[in-house]
């Protein structure tokens, strides 16, 4: 069955970075646009970015913009997300989620057919 599994997460001084993974089996990468969500504790899941199929576009959320940095590689069915200038208030749980590209451009988490289990991301001030 499909699985979506990341990796990269930690605990990480504000100002720093990470680098978050997500590895896709059993489908088609290529297929899909991808997204980056994430969820604080007694929050809802919030969008942070997302990336065509093609990785020829890329949307971001205000909160993150000009800090973090979505990417994909197809040929090794894998989405990234570049953190840096990390915040306290980015404390969550981070999750990758995969949509058919022919169900069009969607940033809400609805709109994603498949999902990660998630990685922890601890930024601490």
């Amino acid at each position: 069955q499909v699985q979506l599994v990341e990796s990269g997460g930690g605990l990480v001084q504000a100002g720093g970075s990470l680098r978050l993974s997500c590895a896709a089996s059993a489908l088609t990468f290529s297929l899909y646009n991808m997204g980056w969500f994430r969820q604080a504790p007694g929050a809802e899941r919030e969008y942070i970015a997302a990336i065509r199929w093609s990785g020829s576009s890329t949307d971001y959320a205000d909160s993150v913009k000009g800090r973090f940095t979505i990417s994909r590689d197809n040929a090794k069915n894998t989405v990234y997300l570049q953190m840096n200038s990390l915040k306290p208030e980015d404390t969550a749980v981070y999750y990758c989620a995969a949509r058919l590209k022919t169900l069009g451009w969607d940033t809400s988490t609805g709109g994603y057919q498949y999902w990660g289990q998630g990685t922890q991301v601890t930024v601490s001030s």
